[in-house]
């Protein structure tokens, strides 16, 4: 995603806001007993470290292979929450990273194999404050992001949201067919915090498990085709929870139905996603098929120690032959859908072991039912102290590797032969300090 130009007035008032959230933060930690219900702040520190070894590709019979990527991330962020009344509170997050990368990781910040940033803000300052527009890139990168800043107004009967602020949906574990506003690829390690997008969000209680959630999401400038609206109800019947919603993003339809409850003794859910292309587009454009997407699975806890599930995900904007993959990203599903994975069908298989009170270990397994490649992702995670983790991983690819294309211009650099064997194995160490 091609970073927004500059503008002095845009990065005035950032610049204004972010100060006034890093001086409530400090104040707040000064704050004295009788005033913490009211004033709290919080954050965390992460350090990510990351090998990426790229996949070789076949070039007129002969195998190429890339030379290895490295970047370590650490990313700082302070937390604000401000209660004054019972009725009101302000919620504030601010973000610093510093990244010492290979410079072609600053080049194609948005890889094919993650989602790029939710451009569902009506405005923001660059991102990347140092190396500045226009200046070379080397091997380190200054990024911040101001990621939270919301005003809550609660009722009765509803809460009020405005302003910068999470919002996702769906109750599937690996792939969410709903969730197209700020969604997470399977593959980020960093998961705690959804990125934020500009929204007037309003919640309405209908009863004691009964809700409506409708709302705004500006684009960039509230434009129109960057838009986004929904409308989403949640019941309890039947021992079930039940939700449907409606999103109106980027001038798509999205209507979705999402399904939890026990059966037995494990946990069943079923989150299902429907999109109509440019139903709300005035001027004519090629016509395009809707697309279908699914999600459904089982998860069990075994024993205190041991919890697994298994999930199956359909994807009706994919393709079943890998050598098509390629003509998929032009496509709304995968230019506006947040989709991502490229074929029709996916099984995903995961599990977390107990070995001692501070030592876990984490297994997911995603398998592409139409070309049989497979990721396979082991995780090692030890509670250091309070507050205090480290961990380590990596993220496997199997399958045939891709070749060179023969016209680049037309098709991309490269052949797909299958899915994961395309993407680059990483390996990863994360320390993360909370306070």
């Amino acid at each position: 995603m091609e970073e927004p130009e500059l503008n002095p007035k845009r990065a005035a008032g950032t610049a204004i806001l972010l100060w006034l959230g890093l001086v409530l933060t400090v104040l707040s930690l000064q704050a004295r007993p009788d005033e913490n219900e009211k004033l709290s702040a919080g954050g965390y520190f992460k350090n990510f470290s990351i090998l990426l070894a790229l996949p070789a590709y076949e070039s007129e019979g002969t195998e190429i292979n890339e030379p290895d990527l490295g970047a370590v991330n650490n990313r700082l962020r302070l937390k604000l929450d401000y209660r004054p009344f019972d009725f009101l509170s302000l919620d504030f997050a601010y973000d610093v990273s510093a990244r010492i990368q290979d410079a072609r990781l600053f080049e194609d910040d948005d890889s094919l194999f993650l989602l790029p940033p939710s451009e569902y803000r009506f405005s923001d300052s660059r991102q990347r404050l140092y190396p500045g527009p226009g200046d070379p890139v080397s091997s380190f990168g200054l990024f911040h992001n101001l990621d939270r800043l919301s005003l809550t107004l609660k009722t009765g009967r509803a809460d009020l949201i405005v302003g910068r602020q999470a919002v996702a949906w769906g109750s599937a574990r690996v792939i969410n067919p709903t969730d197209v506003l700020a969604p997470f690829a399977f593959n980020e390690l960093d998961q705690e915090d959804r990125r934020g997008i500009d929204a007037v969000r309003l919640r309405v209680s209908l009863g004691a498990m009964d809700e409506l959630d409708m709302g705004f999401v500006a684009g960039r400038d509230f434009r129109s085709d960057r838009n986004a609206f929904f409308l989403r109800g949640k019941t309890y019947f039947q021992k079930t929870d039940v939700s449907a919603v409606l999103i109106a993003f980027r001038e798509h339809l999205l209507l979705g139905l999402d399904i939890a409850r026990a059966i037995g003794g494990a946990g069943f859910w079923l989150e299902t996603a429907y999109v109509i292309p440019n139903q709300f587009r005035q001027d004519k454009v090629p016509e395009e098929s809707g697309y279908f997407r699914a999600s459904t699975g089982l998860d069990y806890t075994f024993n205190s120690k041991t919890y697994g599930f298994v999930e199956y995900h359909f994807n009706s904007a994919g393709e079943s032959d890998p050598q098509k993959y390629n003509g998929l990203f032009g496509q709304t599903a995968y230019r506006d859908g947040s989709v991502y994975l490229l074929g029709k069908h996916y099984l995903n298989v995961g599990s977390t072991y107990q070995l001692t009170p501070l030592l876990s270990l984490t297994g997911l397994v995603i398998l592409n039912l139409s070309d049989w490649s497979l990721v396979v992702s082991p995780t090692l995670e030890y509670n250091i102290a309070e507050n205090i983790y480290l961990a380590a991983g990596a993220y496997l690819g199997w399958g045939k590797n891709p070749a060179l294309a023969p016209d680049p211009l037309t098709s991309g650099p490269l052949l797909f032969r299958s899915e994961f064997g395309t993407y680059p194995d990483m390996f990863f160490t994360s320390f993360r300090v909370y306070f």
